[in-house]
């Protein structure tokens, strides 16, 4: 007979019958007293009363038995702990018991009773066990210390448990290794500045050595474990992939993630040009089309992390697009992945087929999926239209709209009536307007929905509100009277507050200023580029390191959805290898140049990404790059830059040419928003440094209503970031903070970012926030280039902007002819740079007057067949000399400049703070 007998009993007095069979003399009776209790407990019962009778029961040699008392006990402890400590010296008996199991089911119950009384009777016998000869014992004890822990971590350091842990690492049994790994990781997890798991080539082959010999369960503890290890150089790397590389054939799919985890990370560190790396890549896609004939759950967990692979790695899986394609009897949640993915995966070489599927979906009878199907359509046109041939965009135009975009708006004004969803009549609404000056009807089209205009939906109303307003700006004499009626409607007959608002804005815009009317409401809109739903790429690598977790899932770093301390430490990347430069030798100085003197190498950036994501200011804002009219954005490079979200307004952050001179470094921008916000012309400073006027860092539109206009300065020996915020939102803004990532020359706030006041909606400050260059150093691409992150009451946003060299220039750069002499005879001809200032009517007197305001001295002047020869030096904050020939011949307005430095990557920049100073 089956257990489930116990489960039925509903008697009165059950209780009273219980208690007398458990202190029965016969064996049987008591073990079945015990399941009914056990029982009882399960449904939901309280049957704490018979807590003492219970744990006379523990003396017993029947496991069976055994098992149900510890049970009932970690069930009941914690509300009745004065009775359980009735139950320690059996525990303490039971850990010296000859048989393993008994002794294991002993440590893992005493791990399991949360009372704090009992925890420090426990310390002796888990000691025992932890350095018990017997495996399965040793292997509970490990998952206890994590437990206890839990309970008292400082009672566990004191004990010294942690270091019996890590010494559990190097045990011969690959279990024992893979539980105390996986206690190890679960206390650093809560106490993240603990170094616990301090790894080592030593203690990681060991490791590796137990991957191949423990569970499926203990092999996942090891290669998460594996993830957070930094190998010291390539070799290594390749060496633990190598060693990784056969779990991706293991039956368990969560071993498989973890393992494509790790390598994925470790790829990070290998060359794009080793055959290894061609293999691992041939290796990884396997396993992961393996991953998709699982049940529909574990398929959807598959695709949220190919998702994120795909977008890190697409070449991976660029040949395995079939396995993709939808099947008939998909869930849809697996339908609408897939679709994704397929997007993702989409190129010149199998548009073609792509878009035949994609044709198909369009045809299905599930509404959402359909809907999916033909904005993947219109995504695949995007990215075609940036990589693929004519012939290509001509399929997908045929697919969309038989011969062009714009050709389709007649047919679908004639539908407008079989439009009954919202979403689509505020599309059809949009195009109208968008559209107005190419449709001859418009102003009819859009007066046909004025007149159920209280009937609409919001999404709608405000939408037709907005299409009346541009087809007034574009058509002023014919429709007057129909935006009239459409402000009226919005603005006194409404009561959705957002309608309302926007209404009274559109009235007050056209009423007092129709041309600022125009510029806000026929702006250009922002390029949609194939990017535009990217993650962005400093959280897609924090996310690929999370692979196999529900932050892969969810596609949210842990610290958006996991509450407390626990599993918020952001995650990166390595950065690759074989990119560092050896340290200048302080025996190459010349004569007279101490040692002190010598200029510091700046350590190189190699492929690291940025680190704001570790300024504790909170999770970063994903989007889209900005492309505005007033500013040429290069190519960026995403992965390289070290930060996506690259503003428009503040230059070009792409590699430029070498003759490209940044927005901020020269002139303020020409047109758009660089005149519009142009706040200051160039200010001089006590010392006449130059002063670049404020440019638009961080436009509005990019951080929910904040603008942050600024430019940098440098007076008397200290430099400054001169900002303007502009509250250009609807709510107050607050709690103000500002952090800098790591740069080329370690400049870094030197106090907090102090805004005194709330910021209202519409009101701007000006703040001047002195910095410093003693922060972090990291060489960036280009080298003037800083990373910023602004924190305020709404979120945490991210610009670049470029610093013009000159503010580091020191005041004590002017260097002794003699040293002058000798410095620049030492320093190679290689290093040596000449470049050409144009249109540049002062004469040398003007020159080195207007050159020694910005900390450049001339050291010397004389005059050479009609040519003024200017000798000059400057010095850089962090001890780097430059030495400078400046040619000037009256008659012409083009310089030569010459440049020796020992780090001659910044004779470029030097050159462009020359250009700015002379031309301004």
């Amino acid at each position: 007979m089956t257990d489930s007998k116990y489960f039925t009993t509903t008697k009165k007095g059950e209780i009273f019958e219980l208690k007398a069979e458990l202190n029965s003399d016969k064996k049987e009776k008591k073990k079945e007293a015990v399941k009914k209790v056990i029982a009882s407990m399960t449904v939901g019962k309280d049957v704490s009363a018979l807590f003492p009778d219970v744990v006379n029961c523990m003396q017993t040699d029947n496991l069976e038995l055994k098992k149900l008392v510890y049970l009932y006990l970690m069930n009941y402890a914690k509300s009745q702990p004065d009775m359980a400590i009735m139950a320690v010296n059996t525990f303490v008996k039971d850990c010296e018991d000859p048989n393993p199991l008994i002794r294991a089911l002993a440590v893992r119950t005493m791990g399991c009773i949360r009372v704090d009384k009992i925890t420090e009777y426990l310390c002796e016998p888990l000691r025992k066990c932890l350095k018990d000869e017997d495996p399965y014992v040793r292997k509970t004890a490990a998952v206890c210390v994590a437990k206890l822990h839990d309970i008292n971590a400082q009672l566990v350091e004191d004990q010294g448990f942690l270091d019996t842990l890590k010494d559990l690492i190097s045990d011969s049994n690959p279990m024992v290794v893979a539980n105390a790994v996986a206690a190890l990781s679960e206390i650093a997890e809560s106490h993240p500045s603990s170094n616990l798991l301090d790894l080592n080539p030593q203690s990681i082959n060991k490791l590796l050595t137990a991957l191949n010999e423990c569970t499926e369960w203990g092999q996942i503890f090891i290669l998460d474990c594996l993830a957070n290890y930094m190998p010291k150089d390539d070799r290594e790397a390749q060496s633990i992939c190598e060693r990784v590389t056969p779990r991706l054939s293991h039956a368990n799919s969560a071993v498989v993630l973890s393992a494509v985890k790790v390598l994925m990370k470790f790829m990070e560190m290998l060359s794009k040009d080793l055959d290894y790396y061609g293999t691992l890549l041939k290796k990884l896609a396997p396993p992961l089309v393996t991953l998709l004939s699982a049940e529909p759950e574990l398929q959807y967990v598959a695709l949220r992390n190919i998702n994120l692979i795909v977008q890190k790695r697409p070449e991976i899986l660029k040949h395995e697009m079939k396995v993709f394609f939808v099947k008939y009897n998909d869930p849809i949640y697996v339908k609408l992945e897939k679709l994704d993915i397929m997007i993702r995966l989409a190129s010149q070489a199998n548009i073609a087929q792509v878009l035949a599927e994609l044709k198909e979906y369009a045809t299905e009878v599930d509404v959402d999926f359909v809907r999916k199907a033909v904005r993947a359509i219109g995504r695949c046109a995007i990215k075609v239209e940036v990589r693929a041939a004519l012939g290509d965009r001509a399929c997908v135009s045929t697919i969309l709209v038989q011969v062009g975009y714009e050709s389709v708006i007649a047919t679908l004004c004639e539908n407008l009536d079989s439009l009954d969803e919202p979403e689509a009549r505020a599309a059809m609404i949009w195009i109208v307007g968008e559209y107005a000056e190419r449709i001859d009807n418009a102003d009819e089209l859009l007066e046909s929905f004025l007149e159920g205009f209280h009937d609409e939906s919001t999404q709608v109303q405000l939408q037709l509100l907005t299409a009346i307003v541009k087809l007034f700006l574009k058509k002023p004499t014919e429709t007057q009277e129909l935006v009239q009626q459409v402000l009226s409607l919005a603005t006194q007959d409404s009561d959705n507050p957002d309608l309302r608002d926007r209404g009274y804005i559109y009235w007050r815009l056209l009423s007092t200023d129709p041309v600022a009317a125009k510029e806000v409401v026929l702006a250009e809109k922002p390029l949609i580029s194939e990017e535009t739903d990217l993650i962005e790429p400093t959280l897609l690598d924090e996310l690929i390191c999370y692979i196999g977790t529900l932050a892969s899932v969810y596609h949210k770093p842990p610290s958006a959805f996991v509450e407390g301390s626990r599993g918020v430490v952001h995650k990166s990347l390595p950065p690759r290898t074989g990119s560092s430069e050896s340290a200048e030798s302080p025996d190459t100085a010349p004569s007279g140049v101490q040692a002190a003197e010598q200029p510091a190498v700046i350590p190189t950036q190699g492929d690291l990404l940025g680190d704001l994501l570790n300024l504790d200011l909170g999770p970063p804002v994903s989007g889209p790059p900005l492309t505005t009219s007033s500013v040429q954005m290069g190519a960026v490079d995403l992965l390289g830059g070290g930060l996506d979200s690259l503003m428009g307004g503040s230059g070009t952050f792409a590699p430029a040419p070498s003759t490209a001179v940044p927005a901020t470094l020269g002139a303020p921008l020409s047109s758009g928003l660089g005149d519009l916000f142009d706040l200051t012309g160039g200010v001089g400073t006590l010392s006449g440094s130059y002063v670049a006027p404020k440019t638009v860092w961080l436009p509005a539109m990019k951080a929910k209503g904040l603008e942050i206009s600024g430019t940098f300065s440098r007076q008397v020996g200290s430099i400054s970031m001169d900002l303007v915020l502009t509250n250009k939102a609807l709510q107050v803004m607050s709690d103000f903070a500002i952090q800098f990532n790591r740069n080329s020359f370690g400049l870094a706030p030197a106090a907090p970012l102090q805004v005194h006041a709330p910021l209202a909606p519409n009101q701007s400050v000006e703040i001047s926030l002195p910095l410093n260059t003693v922060g972090s150093v990291m060489k960036m691409d280009p080298l003037n280039n800083l990373q910023v992150a602004v924190k305020n009451n709404i979120d945490v946003f991210y610009f670049s902007t470029l610093y013009p060299l000159h503010i580091l220039f020191v005041e004590d750069g002017k260097m002794e002819r003699q040293m002058f002499l000798a410095t620049w005879k030492d320093i190679a001809n290689e290093n040596e740079a000449q470049f050409q200032i144009k249109d540049c009517s002062l004469n040398a007197d003007a020159v080195s007057s207007k050159l020694q305001g910005s900390n450049i001295f001339t050291i010397a002047k004389r005059n050479v067949e009609g040519q003024d020869m200017l000798y000059q030096s400057l010095k850089l904050t962090n001890g780097i000399w430059v030495l400078a020939e400046l040619r000037i011949q009256p008659s012409n307005p083009s310089f030569t400049l010459s440049l020796k430095c020992r780090a001659p990557e910044v004779s470029q920049y030097v050159y462009q703070a020359y250009e700015t100073i002379l031309k301004n």
